[in-house]
């Protein structure tokens, strides 16, 4: 598999995608280097655009440090789909994804996730979150975690759930005079936080922040 990014020995990178319509990366990490990827989707006037992005990230070295995030928010007929395998070669490494999907209208997305750690990767954590709400009944998401595990001494977990806003949430807030409509603007702003918090450039943060305002 041809190689498009390595990271060298120490070194942090952190890459962010936003509205990529096609992309697909092969990362390479040596010992002791950090990685934060982000992965972006929140086009507001392409009714029927669709995404797709495969990475794949290995740990060539000990100590690395993986973190990949990915979020999306489709309306009318628009797709994402996302493709991430994480590769402990080496033993000692950290890795989490973290993937939040928001599908309104007849949106249709997927999430396939792999952790694969190796026999050598003794001592590795690896974690897989996928959350995704669904506020249209014709909206369609598929998720696929997978961990690949040969290896005795390592943590490592999974989760996937889908479903609606918080039915509780949203009477609560009610009951304290917000209306639902911005109760459940206030709840998905919320949901996504834990994405945008991670994004080290302010502005972008902020930019992406008033993007979702915008199409909520």
């Amino acid at each position: 598999m041809k190689v498009d990014y390595i990271i060298p020995a120490g070194q942090t990178r952190e890459l962010v995608f936003i509205n990529e319509v096609d992309m697909h990366w092969h990362i390479i990490q040596e010992a002791e280097s950090v990685l934060k990827l982000h992965v972006i989707c929140l086009a507001q006037d392409q009714s029927d655009a669709q995404w797709h992005a495969n990475l794949t990230v290995e740990q060539n070295g000990a100590g690395c440090r993986t973190e990949i995030y990915s979020m999306a928010l489709l309306h009318h007929y628009q797709q994402a789909h996302l493709r991430a395998r994480v590769i402990h070669n080496i033993g000692g490494g950290y890795s989490s994804q973290v993937i939040k999907f928001v599908l309104d209208d007849h949106t249709k997305a997927s999430f396939q996730g792999c952790l694969k750690i190796q026999p050598d990767a003794q001592q590795t954590e690896a974690y897989q979150t996928n959350r995704n709400i669904l506020l249209s009944r014709h909206a369609d998401m598929l998720t696929e975690p997978q961990l690949e595990i040969y290896a005795d001494d390592v943590k490592a977990s999974h989760g996937a759930t889908t479903g609606q806003l918080d039915e509780a949430a949203l009477f609560y807030m009610q009951q304290r005079c917000v209306d639902r409509a911005t109760a459940s603007k206030l709840l998905l702003q919320a949901f996504f936080d834990e994405v945008l918090r991670t994004l080290t450039d302010e502005g972008v943060r902020e930019e992406l922040n008033q993007t979702i305002e915008n199409i909520l």
